[in-house]
């Protein structure tokens, strides 16, 4: 019989408390490390993270949506989006496509894991761009907000099918640059957080039929990632999120490169 392994618990916990303080990490963090630290083999990594960012960040949820920081319009936009990309890959997967087997998985979730660094440095600069926008043409904004939300919402999907990250880093920018003047700190987190969960149900479902979740190696991480994050997520209004996200980017951009490398 398996016991909970305390270096998976360990690895768990550190991602939970980030993914409550700032929304990030379910994917750009964890599924790294999994590869880099352990050597997961990248498809039962990308399977086993998606249950567990969905896991962990439902109890994160729950934790942001009593302060009443979720904004459910951006949610459900996003849902519209992500939703459907998510499934169209998990039925490729599922009538035996090759997409969660080919080479370059690895490389894949590298480049979005650096992408997602830049973009987490960019960030104050794409809100300044976006402010400016809007106040300077706000009807025209106003009208492609909800287009383009939806249209990021696919790409969510397609990066969180394929390679279990982007929900969080990915997401966080995309809504920083649509709704510079709505998304607060708090707001942010919490409407992240939220959307990433039936889109990691969603896009772990072609995994789990196909057997590629490890779920003892899923119950370790579990173990301390609930805890962390709801610790996390209670802490998140008093936590400076600039500087942790600064760090963030750091860890990400050397994660990436050592992925690729």
């Amino acid at each position: 019989m398996c016991v909970i392994d305390w270096s998976f618990t360990l690895a768990g916990a550190l991602t939970g408390f980030v993914i409550g303080v700032t929304g990030v990490g379910g994917g750009a963090l964890m599924t790294p490390i999994l590869l880099l630290f352990f050597g997961i083999h990248p498809t039962t990594a990308v399977a086993t993270d998606l249950w567990f960012a969905a896991v962990t960040k439902i109890a994160g949820a729950r934790v942001h949506h009593s302060n009443g920081n979720v904004d459910w319009q951006v949610v459900r936009r996003l849902w519209t989006g992500s939703l459907p990309m998510a499934l169209l890959v998990v039925v490729l997967v599922s009538m035996g496509t090759q997409v969660a087997k080919v080479d370059w998985l690895t490389k894949g979730i590298g480049i979005i894991v650096l992408i997602t660094s830049i973009g987490l440095l960019a960030a104050p600069k794409l809100v300044a761009l976006a402010r400016k926008q809007q106040t300077g043409q706000p009807e025209r904004f106003e009208t492609m907000q909800s287009v383009l939300t939806v249209l990021a919402g696919a790409i969510l999907g397609v990066c969180v099918a394929l390679t279990s990250v982007g929900a969080g880093v990915m997401g966080s920018v995309m809504l920083l640059y649509l709704y510079p003047l709505r998304m607060t700190p708090h707001r942010l987190v919490a409407t992240d957080i939220v959307h990433a969960i039936p889109l990691a149900i969603v896009a772990g479902l072609g995994y789990l039929f196909a057997g590629k979740v490890d779920w003892w190696m899923l119950a370790s991480l579990l173990s301390g990632s609930v805890p962390a994050v709801i610790v996390g997520s209670m802490l998140a209004s008093k936590i400076a999120g600039r500087w942790v996200r600064m760090a963030l980017a750091f860890v990400l951009a050397v994660a990436g490169l050592k992925v690729l490398l």
